[in-house]
């Protein structure tokens, strides 16, 4: 993941700006705060719409712009949003944790994040309560990664290993569900804890046996470090009793009381995006990698795009709820498990969790139909 510079030639004439924030990822370095660039060929009806004739949308992202932001950046290019009447102006964001925080502060009025960090913002901050409007990531990239040569070929075999992941990571800290739901001890791996940026050259340099972290995260630097995909042995943890949602977009209860017009139009022309990123992932991943600087690695972001197309949007599941949606008895049981993960003391409702009113209807956000979508070349 390399830090975004805007330079879509179709931004400014949605009015969106990403003001790209220094920092460092599993797997990113810094660049420069990037400057937008005008539009010269926008559509005459998109330039008519102004920044200063439209609504502005504080939004952030969950970490840096990635291959996993398509959906978002073609919207953007292909005018969806000014479409709407909105300015969405983005930031870089720093972990779901941060996100809950910013937007209850008021500095974002919405963004991309985890409902399970959410959950557990709400109960320690009652007065700044966030709800989640859509869920574009039907299944969490939750993993753990290990080589082949590690003898270690199931989440049991994790057992007496050392684990590696930053303090706050959410797979790390779900940990315990994953081993009961393995029916193994959770006290029998010994975590090291490190740096986000240092977690895969612990794994390639045997500090540790195995790691946890975003799937997506993970898997460009340990590529690049010289290992192969037959190299490694991935556990999901959706494949492992864990069948936890992905990122999702959040905001404060107050500020969707206030604005849901606001909300209903971001949301029908972010999911267009994500119809549109379906039939053609290229020209998704090329609106990501024309809104990145020259230091953003082109298959870096192929690979996040396709492993969010291979594992993370669509399914069973989506394909009859629609995109953004969510079926009431996983949420339940995905959130019992988050109580007893985090250690919570209250299990939510579902509906102070997620709400659904705000979705486009169901003929409006169906998955493209499987003979229209092109494969990711």
């Amino acid at each position: 993941m390399k830090l975004s510079q805007l330079r879509l030639r179709n931004w400014m004439a949605s009015g969106l700006v990403i003001a790209a924030l220094a920092g460092v990822s599993a797997c990113q370095t810094p660049t420069e705060t990037p400057t937008a660039v005008e539009d010269t060929e926008a559509t005459t009806d998109t330039a008519e719409a102004t920044p200063e004739s439209l609504t502005t949308v504080r939004f952030t992202l969950s970490w840096l712009l990635q291959g996993v932001d398509a959906p978002l950046t073609l919207a953007i290019e292909r005018g969806y949003f000014a479409e709407e009447g909105l300015d969405v102006q983005i930031e870089r964001g720093y972990g779901s944790a941060d996100t809950s925080s910013k937007i209850a502060a008021g500095q974002y009025d919405m963004g991309f994040g985890d409902m399970y960090s959410m959950i557990e913002f709400n109960e320690r901050n009652p007065d700044d309560k966030m709800i989640v409007v859509a869920v574009p990531y039907n299944k969490a990239p939750f993993a753990i990664v290990t080589t082949q040569d590690s003898g270690i070929n199931s989440v049991q075999d994790l057992a007496g290993k050392t684990l590696g992941a930053p303090a706050g990571d959410a797979p790390r800290r779900l940990w315990p569900v994953l081993a009961e739901e393995a029916g193994i001890d959770p006290n029998s791996v010994e975590w090291v804890t490190m740096e986000p940026k240092l977690r895969e050259t612990f794994l390639l340099q045997g500090n540790v046996d195995a790691i946890s972290g975003f799937i997506y995260s993970m898997m460009p630097s340990l590529l690049a470090g010289g290992k192969t995909m037959d190299d490694l042995n991935i556990f999901y943890y959706k494949d492992n009793g864990l069948d936890f949602y992905g990122n999702v977009v959040l905001l404060r209860e107050d500020f969707l009381s206030a604005n849901e017009e606001t909300v209903r139009a971001f949301l029908r022309a972010y999911i267009r995006g994500i119809q549109d990123m379906l039939v053609d992932p290229e020209a998704g991943l090329a609106s990501v990698v024309a809104a990145g600087d020259e230091l953003m690695d082109p298959d870096a972001e192929k690979l996040r795009l396709q492993i969010a197309l291979d594992e993370l949007l669509v399914n069973e599941e989506v394909e009859s709820l629609g995109l953004g949606a969510v079926d009431p008895a996983r949420l339940e049981a995905t959130i019992a498990q988050t109580v007893k993960g985090f250690e919570l003391t209250a299990t939510p409702d579902i509906d102070t969790v997620f709400t659904a009113d705000y979705l486009p209807p169901l003929e409006d956000r169906q998955v493209p139909p499987a003979s229209e979508r092109q494969p990711l070349e």
